[in-house]
């Protein structure tokens, strides 16, 4: 398997894909399969998060400072993320607002996927080259072992703040 970040990062994205779309296809009637969807979601997007606010953006941010809007945007679109992400984990399935506030977090989160795959990582690619996003790559690979999995974990939402605030 590559190291490379932005391919690490398009796998993460290709999985996330996939769980939208087993929460859109489960019906309304479906709160068991949909409750086991989003959490896997939510720990997912945690780690995925995580990855990208500690090693690709900052080191990015070093390395390209053209990049730096691009960098404070995807900040700010994790700090959306990182919200909802928490207050799903709050909710039961069955609770009213728990479908809209998902299809919120699938809307926004697509968005963010897309502006990342179609604009940044190009840019990003072409600034950086193969031995940097390798590098960057396997530093990503050993946190995503002590990664937080849930908002719950004080660190993930606290570095996620910390980091748009700096």
């Amino acid at each position: 398997m590559s190291t490379d970040a932005i391919v690490l990062l398009k796998n993460d994205h290709k999985e996330i894909r996939r769980l939208f779309g087993q929460f859109e296809k489960a019906g309304e009637n479906a709160e068991a399969t949909k409750g086991q969807v989003v959490k896997k979601i939510i720990e997912l997007l945690t780690v995925h998060t995580y990855l990208e606010n500690e090693v690709m953006y900052p080191e990015v941010r070093k390395a390209l400072p053209d990049l730096e809007d691009d960098i404070l945007e995807s900040y700010e679109e994790h700090h959306v993320a990182d919200i909802l992400v928490t207050e799903l984990s709050m909710l039961n399935p069955g609770d009213e607002r728990f479908d809209a506030k998902t299809t919120v977090l699938i809307e926004s989160v697509t968005h963010h996927i897309e502006e990342e795959e179609q604009d940044w990582f190009p840019k990003v690619r072409a600034g950086l080259g193969r031995k940097l996003l390798q590098e960057m790559g396997a530093k990503m690979e050993k946190k995503r072992k002590k990664a937080p999995t849930s908002p719950a974990q004080p660190s993930a939402l606290k570095k996620a703040v910390d980091a748009v605030i700096a």
